[in-house]
């Protein structure tokens, strides 16, 4: 991946972001590739949850993929992982500031779902 995070030269936006170490895209698209990362993003923008809460809002994902994709927005940056020192185990997970800086662009995906979803509605 790092050989594709400053790759450039090929890049039909090259006057932009040749500048910069790593493509700016590309390294956007590294922090929120991930078949679940946007929608975990999405619902610790309301606050920290459990483990067990984000869970229980994407039932399709298994244990081992959240806890991958959990491990991934911490190692980020996005996503801060407290533990508690209860028994059982108390784990929460909220945004950190620089994840809190990703809400405006998460609302307007949201908002750009409902007016694709309207636009079809209506075509059809």
């Amino acid at each position: 991946m790092e050989k594709a995070l400053t790759y450039h030269h090929k890049c039909h936006m090259n006057n932009r972001c040749a500048k910069y170490n790593t493509c700016p895209m590309i390294l956007f698209h590294k922090l929120v590739s991930g078949k679940w990362k946007i929608l975990i993003l999405w619902y610790l923008s309301s606050g920290c949850l459990r483990f067990s809460e984000i869970k229980r809002k994407l039932p399709d994902v298994t244990q081992k993929m959240l806890t991958n994709q959990l491990r991934s927005l911490e190692e980020d940056g996005l996503v801060h992982r407290e533990v508690f020192p209860v028994i059982p185990p108390k784990v929460e997970y909220s945004l950190t500031e620089m994840g809190e800086k990703m809400i405006p662009l998460l609302e307007q995906m949201y908002n750009y779902g409902i007016e694709y979803g309207e636009s079809i509605k209506h075509s059809k």
